[in-house]
């Protein structure tokens, strides 16, 4: 269940993916297979290819790759590799905002 994100940043981020950029999007989350994560950052782009060169940068997998019928196909981001990936990318108002 996601939470602590408004709207307007969840369109933000389709945009961004509907443009073909690699978009990211931090929330809130709950999830009882992962009790220890209490964030997830989702790592989208519309262009699955440009989705699975970023992240092989990271030492992803394109297999670990959501993919969405329709659209927002996207890597989720958890823990301590979740927090790393935001660092390398410079993303540091996610780290802050979500006290990472």
């Amino acid at each position: 269940m996601a939470f602590g994100i408004k709207r307007a940043e969840v369109e933000k981020w389709k945009r961004q993916i509907d443009a073909g950029e690699v978009a990211f999007l931090t929330h809130y989350w709950m999830d009882e297979r992962f009790p220890h994560c209490r964030t997830v950052t989702k790592v989208g782009c519309k262009d699955l290819t440009k989705l699975a060169n970023w992240g092989r940068k990271y030492g992803l997998k394109k297999e670990w790759i959501d993919y969405r019928a329709g659209g927002y196909s996207h890597f989720d981001l958890l823990g301590d590799r979740q927090k790393e990936i935001l660092q390398k990318e410079g993303l540091y108002d996610h780290i802050e905002r979500f006290r990472l």
